[in-house]
């Protein structure tokens, strides 16, 4: 077992409580190890540590857990940075996603401009993250939950040498959400999905030892006019049929993109705004188990549920334990592990994790007619990540303008220089509008 020095960037956020729920669960792979949390809101941080140190005893679990909103104290000879935070908070997420409605475009986290603004503030505090790494602990690992994931990722890979993975549960889950639309076993269906972050697609399909995609089939026919499936649910399901392959969800707003446009414009809150009408709960339900002997969180009132982050704890766990396991991760991809896509393009692929590190597996190609979208989607991504690391407002423009989403130079303008107003206290001065 591993013992090691853990530094969880995010460690007050409402998402902190499941994901040390998950490391506690996998202890005995951590036996002896040491957490310290770390953010800005001293009260929630120490009420996260609360919780996390009776977990633990009440698991009989050997993690000592403390906090701290000193970053550079915590980075002192680390083995592993868990970053998953959100600059400004939910408050700057709302931002991200109203502004761009008002200029006709999608707003979201990760996508469009809302998630290319999530990026810059996201890298403007991870670039100084990865200088002190470099001073404080240079043989750390940084395991990125913090979105975009591929942005982030590109632009460290690309600027520092510090290690990094980036990992999303998305590959996971995108199957299984298709598998209970269409009322076939999650649990048999197995896709190998490999592109971008929130932007792969399934190359390899098995259900039962056969091809699931005739029953995809029959499921769209059955369901197309069913008032039970939702509507993301049933884009989804459309979407895999017509291309031949399970897509990740996101891809909705790129395929239907004027349906999906209209049900944000009609609805009264946006998603950031839904989460901050629920955050209270899940703080009164994390207080009430804090006053706990044997803290037990309801899914129901936990951000994420309780097994928050559970694949950056399984990654740790293949590297720090040498387990050498296949997980899905967000990685440059060397040796053109995807075909068709640049070598040091951040890919989403498989890859093996062990000791040495995570060695990205070779995948089949992506079809051709999905590949296009995935190429216009990876050249923004290069484009965002170096703006966010030294670029400025007009590479900023350039990077929105190239955006599928965006694709229009004088909305690129317009809807830049207004988030960017918005976001200035977490944006340096060169991404600023003069």
């Amino acid at each position: 077992m591993a013992r090691i020095k853990l530094v969880y960037l995010g460690g007050g956020s409402t998402r902190a409580a499941g994901t040390m729920a998950s490391l506690i669960a996998n202890g005995a792979d951590f036996d002896g190890s040491e957490v310290v949390l770390v953010d800005v809101d001293e009260d929630r941080l120490a009420l996260i540590r609360t919780l996390a140190q009776k977990m633990a005893r009440a698991q009989g679990v050997d993690i000592a857990v403390s906090a701290t909103t000193d970053r550079r104290a915590a980075l002192v000879d680390c083995d592993a940075v868990l970053s998953s935070f959100r600059p400004g908070g939910f408050a700057a997420r709302v931002l991200d996603e109203r502004i761009p409605l008002e200029h006709g475009l999608i707003g979201q986290e990760t996508q469009g401009a809302g998630g290319f603004f999530m990026a810059l503030r996201a890298i403007n505090v991870l670039k100084d993250v990865c200088a002190e790494i470099e001073e404080l602990c240079p043989d750390a690992w940084i395991f990125n939950y913090t979105n975009p994931v591929n942005i982030v990722a590109e632009a460290v890979t690309h600027h520092s040498p510090v290690k990094i993975v980036s990992l999303c549960e998305g590959p996971i889950y995108f199957a299984d959400e298709i598998a209970d639309s269409a009322g076939l076993d999650p649990e048999r269906l197995h896709v190998t999905m490999v592109g971008l972050n929130h932007g792969c697609w399934g190359v390899e399909h098995e259900y039962d030892g056969g091809d699931p995609l005739p029953l995809l089939e029959e499921a769209w026919e059955r369901r197309r006019a069913d008032p039970t499936l939702e509507p993301r649910r049933r884009r989804q399901l459309q979407l895999a049929v017509a291309m031949g392959a399970v897509p990740a969800d996101y891809f909705e707003f790129y395929y239907f993109t004027d349906d999906v446009l209209a049900e944000l414009r009609a609805k009264p809150t946006t998603r950031a705004e839904d989460i901050l009408g629920w955050a209270p709960d899940y703080w009164r339900h994390y207080e009430e188990q804090a006053a706990s002997d044997d803290p037990q969180l309801d899914p129901a009132r936990s951000r994420g549920g309780i097994d928050e982050l559970e694949l950056a704890i399984d990654v740790m766990d293949a590297i720090f334990n040498d387990k050498h396991e296949t997980h899905p991760v967000n990685m440059p991809n060397a040796g053109g592990a995807l075909p068709g896509f640049p070598d040091d393009l951040v890919v989403e692929v498989l890859g093996r994790c062990h000791r040495g590190g995570i060695d990205v597996l070779p995948a089949p190609p992506l079809p051709r007619h999905v590949r296009g979208l995935v190429e216009m989607l990876g050249e923004y991504q290069a484009l965002a990540a170096e703006t966010a690391w030294s670029g400025t407002r007009a590479d900023g423009v350039r990077a929105l303008s190239a955006n599928p989403l965006v694709a229009q130079v004088d909305v690129a303008e317009r809807v830049y220089d207004a988030l960017a107003d918005a976001h200035r206290s977490h944006l340096p001065a060169r991404l600023l509008p003069a």
